[in-house]
This record gives C-alpha cells, structure tokens and sequence, in this order.
C-alpha cells in the first residue's frame, strides 16, 4: 500500500507495520523494567553515553576510540582542549547530557535548534564564525573513511531563504501533524533534517542527537540506555546508501528505504539493550574475582590474558580458568587465536 507523509512517499507494508509495532511492545514494558532494574541501568546509560559520544564523532572522521574518549569525559579539562577531536566530543557529550536532563524544555523550534548546535559546536575555534546559524555557504553530505577521503552522498539545500524556508516547513508540519506515527514522523524529520543539512557543519551529529531528542519527547526512554549511534556506525555504509538512494529521487521521493533502515535500528538496539539487561542479572551472581576480571575487560577492549593478571596481580592460570568460565556464561568474546587472543565484552 503507498502512502505519503510529509512530502515523501511511503510504501506501507507489513515489514513496516511489524517494526512499529515490536518497537512499540517493548516499550509498553519498559517502566516495569525501569523500576526492577534500577542501579543496572545507571550503569548502562554511563557506558551507552560514551559509545554514543565516540560513535556519532567517528562517523563524521573523528579518530578518538571508545577508551580514549571515556578517560576525557572523565577529566574534562576546557583548557586542555586543543585538539578539534577533542573538541568535538566535549560538545557533543554537553549537548547530549542538556537533552537527558531537560528534554521536556527543548521545544522543536528554531532558536531550540540553533541553540543545540551552538552546544555542540562551542569549544571548537575553527567553527566559532558559523555555530549557532545557518550556513552561509553550499555544503553536501560527505562520507569521510578511515584514509581521510570523503564522498559526497549528495548535494543539499541552498544557502540562505531556501535553507530558511525549507526548515520552517519542515517544523510546522512536525509540530502540527497529529495522524501520523511519531516514530514515522521522528524518521521522516531526521532525513529531511539531513536532506536540508541546515548548518555549515555539524549536521550530521546534529541529526543524532535530534533523534534522541524526538525519540525521548514522544516516551521513547529507553533510549538513551543504548547506543542509536553505535548502531550507525557500525551499519555506516547502509547509512550513506540509503540516505543517497533515497536523495536522489528528491523531490517528493519515496523514502520506504530510509524508513525501513532508521526502525530496524531501533529495533536492533533494543535487543541489545534485553540482551544486557540478561547479562547484568548473570554479572550479579560472579565472584569478587570474576567482576573485577569482566569490569576490567569493559573498560579496556581487546585486553589480553597477560595484561589482566599484571594489573590485577592475579596469577596467570587463575587469570585463564575465569576468563573461560566467563566465555561460558556468555558474558565476554574472545578475538585472535594463539598468543594474540583478546577479550571483549560482548
């Protein structure tokens, strides 16, 4: 069945009806959850907050790993602050942390918007002359890849009254459509945010962080337990090629595509998110010994069986039996084979 909202197409089918509706039981579940699980979910939003800061940042070429931009959220330094990767990912965890803390406060208007991107972009100097307003200049959404080429996805909406009108549009109708599905309408707002690409730079971020906004506005809290950015990123070059499939229809194109990639996404995450809710219910059953094995392979990716034992001054083969048994129980992964076995938390 076609169908439209906004100014797109959209095939309504029962892959699209049965994503909605699987999101939507599980979050009819979710404040029985929110109170059984209490302390175990303070621990995940902490670990979702980094993995979501370090991913959204990555997509757009920041270097910084997970581990390297948990040590910075730990000692924020403004000082210090030298480097634009660095840069980057303090605005971004402060524009994050604004939208947990007081999302009921940040309308979907103009100056809200203007106002997230002034955030997200306030420590990096070499965007001081546009932060805050809308570009001045033609941009494109670009791919950036680990050798530091980019690829222009598509080109976007005109600087100046074009831009201006465009966005206008596009928050009048979210603001006043009342029949369509808030999770089609929080999707159909990101890829036209994105389409339009409103800012100078940051639009991308921008778009992320848009998406936990929208989604938590519309009772959607689980969301910021898990990682909607870890789960683009991990999925970057479906991203780039749903987004370019769809924009170059544009206009009045049929975003099914888009539609379908942004729910499974949701979906996905929030396995993920049951499946570590599972996981801490087993993590309160280990030993002394075994919490601070698994505590120490979370913090540190990829350690090996070596590096556990030096730092915890654990003998080897004590080190081995746990990290077996944690294997066992499903908790961490090992990677490599031979003396360059790692472990990760799975």
């Amino acid at each position: 069945m076609s169908n439209g909202v906004y100014n797109f197409k959209l095939s309504i089918d029962w892959k699209l009806i049965n994503l909605i509706s699987e999101i939507d039981r599980f979050d009819a579940n979710w404040t029985a959850i929110e109170r059984k699980e209490g302390q175990n979910l303070k621990e995940l939003k902490s670990i979702a907050t980094v993995r979501s800061v370090g991913a959204s940042n990555r997509i757009e070429g920041n270097k910084m790993s997970d581990e390297e931009v948990n040590v910075l959220l730990q000692t924020i330094d403004i000082k210090k602050l030298t480097d634009r990767d660095s840069q980057e990912v303090v605005g971004y965890f402060d524009t994050m942390d604004l939208i947990s803390k007081s999302c009921e406060n940040i309308n979907l208007t103009e100056n809200h918007i203007k106002n997230l991107h002034n955030i997200l972009m306030k420590y990096s100097s070499k965007d001081e002359w546009h932060k805050g307003n809308y570009k001045v200049h033609s941009n494109a959404v670009e791919a950036s890849f680990p050798d530091g080429t980019k690829q222009i996805i598509f080109l976007t909406t005109e600087a100046g009254f074009a831009t201006e009108e465009a966005i206008r549009q596009l928050l009048n109708w979210y603001n006043s459509e009342t029949e369509v599905h808030p999770l089609i309408k929080v999707a159909a707002f990101v890829y036209d945010f994105l389409s339009i690409h409103p800012f100078q730079d940051g639009n991308g971020r921008l778009s992320r962080l848009i998406s936990t906004l929208l989604l938590l506005k519309n009772g959607y809290k689980w969301i910021q337990y898990v990682s909607f950015e870890h789960e683009i990123e991990n999925r970057k070059a479906e991203y780039y090629q749903v987004l370019r499939s769809c924009q170059a229809q544009r206009p009045n194109e049929d975003v099914t595509q888009w539609m379908l990639f942004f729910l499974n996404c949701l979906s996905n995450i929030q396995k993920q998110l049951m499946t570590k809710l599972l996981k801490s219910g087993f993590e309160t059953k280990l030993s002394p010994k075994e919490k601070l094995i698994y505590t120490i392979i979370h913090n540190r990716p990829n350690i090996q069986s070596g590096e556990i034992a030096e730092k915890l001054a654990i003998p080897s083969p004590t080190v081995k039996r746990i990290l077996s048994e944690l294997h066992n129980k499903g908790l961490i992964e090992k990677q490599g084979s031979g003396r360059s076995v790692s472990y990760t938390v799975k």
